[in-house]
């Protein structure tokens, strides 16, 4: 440092945390302090898949949680010297914005209506009387909310203090993202990874649209068990019938089929038989498989078309018929099934599955088919994870990209993938792995929804105007993104739509994962900017929640995998969730979310920041407003701090004396815990370790070297170099995690900006081997019994000791603090006794007023 530099230290007289925040946002935002230069090569630069958060409304404190992790390993490798990609994106693709537009707008989607160019939406919605809208006008107010939401949302992270390139931000529904899902499906499409195919499909009905296996969860859900008797089989211990117990009894017109264990000497004889629904009267064959369960109700089961994922495989490795009868709306259809009686069934038609249920148990009791009173269960039930309904399985015609569910050799080069990446945790390796292997299927990646990524493909229409869907027309990679429904695929026009021998729009949009698992291509510039490419993918960092492991994180490794061969990122930090009080989840289908602005504002943005910090990689942490008011203390302490340190005065000559020389060791050994705990992605012991000295460095250094700081000697000039050059490498090492504080007080002393700083380390190199990191613990250690002396006899720390005795095999590395000892202490006369054994002290205290 030169002394012309220090003549120009301007300290407030009043420094304060309150509104740093708008301040160093914008000298940010204008400086550039954050933007990135492209111009460096890959070697130079840490690229961030940053992820996007959900713009459905408002962020909460969760948020602001796992992205202060990515925060502060962006700033500090930021000032490790490396050039920082680090985007923000937005998602607003998916069902999240689709329910917020009908609920703000009041409107619902009707893809058959035309487009109203000149629509508005009602002056008073009402949720309960939507209005019908065309696709084209759905999207453009899916457009015009989430565009209000992302102006929100960026101004929560510029007052948080993300270190963003705001330049570089995309949506997931925007031109440059639509085109690369497109591409990417496309690409799929011709390698043969992405296909078609008709069959059963895990449905929620109040969306009425597919649901992949990655988004299901089980849901305790509140049932009975029926006992039922089937029609009987001669000749046999059944003769009088087979009774089976199940839950859903609405779903006998779909039975194709009994089931039990073949190891079961109970059904042996039976199987190979056939036996009558009842009330239908069809008969049906009874078959082995071992996925029966003989200790499960009465150890056989009917097999429906379908009532859970279990029907689907017993349907598929047995060859059953299919006989459906659940419709995407949730209602028994209004056709029986082929076979089955139309009389009985037209008593359950167009009910509900609960009504239905309620129905055909009343018919039962009267044909004297069940027996005994239904018994009471509460069991799992697959729900989609957004959904409020049980999920139905109802036959539809479904896109799907191959994932290693069907193809082991697949599954074993991703489970590969996997291993090649650096978990932060370790242990969070095992949730990826245990996924893969569990795969019962490829990933279904269509969705009945408008608000979405279009399938970028047509159908030609035969001479009766049905879709050939054997004979996809795809896209032109050089023409996306396209919407079917208004685009017109190569060598037709426009005319042709919906006529015999024209064509016919895939009406489905992606799955939003289909799009977000291409975070790292669309926010990387691929087949868009090639240079940029090559110099971030694939990419450093995926910071992401435990939660969605199965869906993001895999999904792209899949993506990535398939198109380049590579994994997307060499490293995954995963965080874990926020807890309420209670130690549940904060999340706003549960309500007991706590919005971040106010806190904010109540306490500072680097209070919260340092709340958050404080949760370690992939532990769910509670949400403690105490430690948000530590966090407001560190950064006040601080403040006061430096400006104590920088009131002393310019800073001439060496750090000489031995206690100041231990300081900066012990200092030296605390940056190289931190740099290594920040290279093994553990942020929060990179900030426990600099917390830990900053207040030992408060609490006794300072009151140690404040005497010798105000004098004139030369040991006066080696406390304030010593000061100083601790000051300066405490604000950078605070930096990443209380930036608007580190940035204030930089700004006092330092020319540029504490987070453009290079990170300290060889500057304390000379120092950490000359001093004796155990001099200033031995003497603080010292001034603690003082202070406690004092306290004890209820006396003011300014009261004097008479005499300051210390024994014991340290005494030398006392010696070296005996003169800030006396000063700090007010000690009149000190006796040091070298002797064997721990440091002994005792304080005999001059007679004073008590304090």
């Amino acid at each position: 440092m030169t002394e012309q530099r220090l003549r120009h230290t301007t300290v407030p007289d009043k420094p304060s945390l309150d509104g740093l925040e708008s301040v160093w946002a914008g000298r940010w935002d204008a400086q550039g302090t954050y933007r990135f230069d492209r111009s460096k090569t890959r070697d130079e630069i840490y690229s961030i898949d940053t992820p996007p958060p959900t713009v459905s409304g408002s962020l909460h404190v969760g948020h602001v949680f796992s992205y202060t992790h990515t925060d502060t390993i962006a700033r500090f490798q930021r000032m490790r010297g490396r050039e920082v990609f680090y985007p923000m994106g937005w998602d607003d693709n998916g069902l999240p914005t689709e329910r917020r537009v009908q609920n703000h707008f009041g409107v619902r989607c009707d893809p058959s209506l035309p487009y109203d160019p000149a629509f508005e939406p009602p002056a008073k919605p009402d949720p309960k009387r939507q209005v019908n809208v065309s696709r084209r006008n759905f999207i453009e107010l899916c457009e015009r909310l989430t565009q209000q939401d992302e102006k929100a949302f960026e101004e929560l992270w510029r007052h948080l203090g993300l270190s963003v390139d705001w330049s570089l931000t995309y949506a997931t529904i925007d031109d440059t993202s639509r085109a690369a899902s497109q591409r990417g499906f496309l690409r799929n499409l011709a390698r043969g990874e992405a296909y078609v195919a008709e069959g059963p499909t895990l449905w929620d009905v109040t969306f009425r649209t597919a649901v992949a296996q990655a988004e299901l969860e089980d849901r305790e859900w509140p049932g009975a068990f029926h006992r039922i008797r089937f029609g009987g089989v001669p000749g046999t211990d059944f003769s009088d019938g087979v009774h089976i117990e199940t839950t859903r009894p609405e779903l006998i017109p779909a039975c194709v089929a009994l089931v039990a264990h073949p190891d079961d000497e109970r059904y042996q004889p039976l199987f190979g038989k056939t036996v009558r629904t009842p009330i239908f009267g069809v008969h049906v064959p009874v078959l082995a498989h071992h996925l029966a369960e003989r200790d499960k109700g009465s150890g056989i089961a009917m097999i429906c078309t379908f009532g859970d994922v279990t029907d689907v495989i017993w349907w598929r490795e047995l060859d059953l018929p299919t006989r459906p009868v659940i419709g995407w709306d949730g209602r028994l259809l209004a056709d029986p099934p082929e076979g089955v009686p139309a009389g009985p069934y037209a008593e359950l038609a167009g009910k509900t599955a609960h009504s239905a249920r309620e129905r055909i148990v009343e018919m039962l009791g009267e044909s004297g088919e069940v027996e005994g009173e239904p018994r009471k269960i509460s069991r799992p039930v697959k729900f989609y994870e957004k959904g409020d309904r049980p999920l139905e399985i109802v036959t539809t015609r479904q896109w799907y990209i191959r994932n290693g569910g069907r193809d082991p050799e697949l599954r074993q080069a991703l489970l590969e993938r996997g291993s090649e990446l650096s978990w932060h945790p370790e242990h969070m390796r095992v949730r990826y792995e245990n996924w893969v292997r569990g795969l019962a299927g490829d990933w279904l990646i269509s969705r009945q929804r408008f608000f979405g990524v279009p399938i970028p493909i047509w159908y030609p229409l035969d001479s009766a105007g049905e879709p050939i869907y054997d004979a996809p027309i795809a896209a032109c990679e050089e023409a996306l993104p396209v919407d079917p429904s208004s685009d017109v695929p190569p060598g037709y026009a426009e005319d042709q739509r919906g006529k015999p021998f024209g064509f016919a729009a895939d009406p489905d949009v992606m799955d939003t994962w289909a799009t977000s698992s291409l975070s790292p291509q669309i926010i990387g510039g691929w087949e868009r900017d090639p240079g940029l490419f090559g110099r971030v993918f694939p990419m450093d960092l995926r910071p992401q929640a435990h939660e969605i492991i199965r869906t993001w994180l895999f999904s792209s490794v899949v993506r990535a995998h398939l198109e380049s061969g590579v994994s997307p990122w060499r490293h995954a930090a995963i965080s874990g969730w926020i807890l309420d009080p209670d130690r549940k989840k904060m999340s706003k289908s549960k309500g007991n979310v706590v919005t971040p602005m106010g806190l904010l504002q109540e306490y500072g943005s680097d209070a919260v920041r340092y709340w958050a910090a404080g949760g370690r990689p992939g532990t769910d942490t509670a949400f403690d407003t105490g430690q948000i008011k530590v966090g407001r203390r560190l950064a006040i302490k601080i403040l006061n701090a430096s400006k104590f340190v920088l009131g002393l005065g310019e800073a001439e000559g060496e750090v000489t004396q031995a206690l100041d020389r231990s300081m900066l060791a012990r200092l030296a050994g605390v940056v190289e815990d931190a740099t290594a705990a920040f290279e093994s992605y553990d942020y929060t012991r990179a900030l426990e370790g600099a917390e830990r000295f900053f207040w030992e460095f408060c609490d006794d250094y300072l009151e140690l070297v404040k005497a010798r700081a105000y004098g004139s000697e030369a040991g006066a000039h080696s406390a304030r170099a010593a000061l100083r050059q601790a000051l300066d490498v405490m604000l950078r090492l605070f930096a990443p995690f209380l930036p608007f504080v580190t940035e204030e007080v930089w700004s006092w002393w330092r020319p540029g900006s504490v987070h453009r700083a290079p990170w300290p380390g060889s500057e304390l190199a000379g120092l950490a081997s000359s001093g004796d990191p155990a001099v200033l613990p031995t003497v603080s250690e010292v001034l603690r019994e003082i202070r406690k002396a004092k306290s004890s006899a209820r006396l003011s720390m300014r009261a004097e000791v008479a005499l300051l005795s210390v024994a014991g095999s340290a005494i030398e590395l006392v010696r070296h603090g005996q003169d800030d000892l006396c000063a700090a202490g007010a000690v009149d006369e000190f006796v040091l006794s070298s002797q064997d054994g721990d440091l002994r002290v005792q304080v005999t205290l001059a007679e004073a007023a008590p304090a």
